[in-house]
């Protein structure tokens, strides 16, 4: 048997246009309800700023090359044996938000708003400087009547909080600055992009400002960390080995001025061990002496560079919510919302 095979069914435009356009008044109903609506939404969230920095670190270094390297060579130390790899690579700096300690750090910046009504610390700002929606203050209001749970670890805008002991407060603080500031790095370029996202244009570029300096000073105290207490280290071996040096040296000369005219031979040797134990511990001021300077060297080859590509600026406009495209976007879901109801009926859809 011959399979009848079926047409397959066309949707009819020209129906579809009369059908939308005989339930017109239908548009004039929706259309300016979600108008209303839809601003009367927007236009209650309160606007943003946005500002940018981009840094350009120091992807590595080679401690045997350069300078340094030629200098401690010839002091008969190589630095190439000195030479280790970071664990906080530029890869791993946006991860540096995910750590309260990093991010406890902010609390204390003092920003001021563009038009100087507002003075505080960063996270007294973001607890109760903060514009909200309409809404959101009768949720408050109700919320203040529930009875609160007592807070052990209260925070304080004065004292500095323990970061992995974080009272509530400080916790929706803390999650705040992280919803506000973004570092991303390029992998091909390892150029590091912050992003700061504040309610107010001169609070944003201060964040961004604050944040840059914050990342260049972690950055720099991590890889600089075994580096300067080498050189704490070797001072402190230096400054005794002169001591014991200086001390050995007046001994000698004391006791060779005294014995100068007496040719015994006892008095001799005793003269010649003093006189070797202060070679001994020139030689050994000598060394440390040396090492201290290598250790130096070291310290300044691991302070990294950080090359601003980019500097913040204070935003001219704000950066959303963008309420015309989002007006517009409502009114055209409404308008295609209204259609597909009209000529609902009159579409097939086969699966």
């Amino acid at each position: 048997m011959e399979e009848t095979k079926k047409k397959p069914e066309v949707i009819d435009l020209r129906v579809i246009i009369q059908k939308t356009w005989k339930n017109k008044k239908l548009f004039f109903k929706t259309l300016p309800i979600a108008f209303v609506l839809s601003c009367i939404y927007i236009f209650s969230l309160p606007r943003y700023y946005t500002t940018e920095v981009k840094l350009a670190p120091e992807m590595g270094s080679s401690l045997g090359g350069g300078t340094l390297g030629d200098i401690a060579s010839s002091l008969g130390f190589n630095l190439n044996d000195m030479q280790t790899s970071d664990a906080i690579t530029p890869l791993l700096y946006p991860d540096l938000m995910e750590d309260n300690r990093f991010v406890v750090m902010l609390f204390d910046i003092p920003v001021e708003t563009q038009d100087g009504e507002i003075k505080a610390s960063y996270h007294d700002y973001l607890k109760s400087h903060q514009k909200t929606a309409w809404w959101n203050y009768p949720l408050s209001w109700l919320k203040n009547l529930l009875p609160k749970d007592e807070d052990t670890h209260k925070g304080s805008g004065s004292a500095k909080p323990n970061p992995y002991n974080l009272s509530r407060d400080e916790d929706k603080i803390a999650g705040a600055i992280r919803n506000n500031i973004t570092i991303n790095i390029d992998k091909k370029t390892g150029l590091i992009t912050i992003n700061t996202k504040e309610q107010d244009a001169l609070i944003c570029k201060t964040v961004a400002d604050s944040l840059t300096t914050q990342l260049q000073e972690f950055i720099t105290e991590y890889r600089t960390n075994k580096a300067r207490v080498d050189v704490e280290h070797y001072r402190k071996l230096v400054a005794d080995a002169k001591h014991e040096y200086e001390k050995a040296r007046q001994r000698y000369g004391s006791y060779a001025d005294a014995n100068m005219d007496i040719v015994l031979e006892s008095y001799r040797a005793k003269r010649d061990d003093m006189e070797n134990d202060m070679q001994l511990k020139f030689q050994t001021y000598s060394t440390l002496n040396v090492q201290l300077q290598a250790a130096m060297a070291k310290l300044q080859e691991r302070t990294p560079v950080f090359t601003v590509v980019k500097g913040a600026s204070v935003p001219i406009k704000p950066a959303g919510p963008k309420r015309m495209l989002f007006v517009a976007g409502m009114l055209i879901l409404t308008f295609l919302g209204t259609a597909f109801y009209i000529v609902r009926k009159d579409l097939h859809f086969t699966f």
